[in-house]
């Protein structure tokens, strides 16, 4: 056998054989829990106790003072709505009469016009003279 693996796998052997001695040593010692570490835990657990009943404190208040601000932009919101709707009747009561034809409408109206025109004034144009025209050979 060749020394280089014979060396890698006596070193990984002494590596690994302390360090799975020190697991098993740990493994089997099972001590209870010494009454310093009972008071700690109990300590804790009041600790988590009081933490909680002070995060639900501050929930209580969050949600109060959230529904005082949303309270306050609701009823700025009424009333900016009903003095928009103040407005439009103000500016419906000013124009008696509604528009029979709306922006599009109208420019598709005068189109139609200008078309109509145009045709009239070929009509006319050419009207007088009826007789057949032919090409020029």
């Amino acid at each position: 056998m060749r020394k280089g693996p014979l060396c890698l796998m006596l070193v990984t052997l002494s590596v690994v054989a302390p360090a799975h001695g020190e697991e098993s040593d740990e493994g089997g010692n099972s001590t209870p829990l010494s009454l310093s570490a009972g008071s700690q835990i109990n300590e804790l657990q009041q600790r988590l106790k009081e933490s909680e009943r002070q995060r639900e404190d501050l929930s209580k208040q969050l949600q109060t003072a959230d529904g005082e601000r949303e309270s306050a932009l609701l009823a700025r919101l009424r009333q900016d709505n009903q003095r928009l709707k103040l407005q439009l009747k103000e500016i419906q009561a000013s124009n008696p009469l509604p528009r029979l034809l709306t922006d599009q409408q109208q420019w598709f109206v005068i189109g139609a016009a200008v078309a109509l025109t145009a045709l009239l004034c070929g009509i006319f144009a050419s009207g007088a003279n009826r007789r057949r025209r032919q090409w020029l050979n």
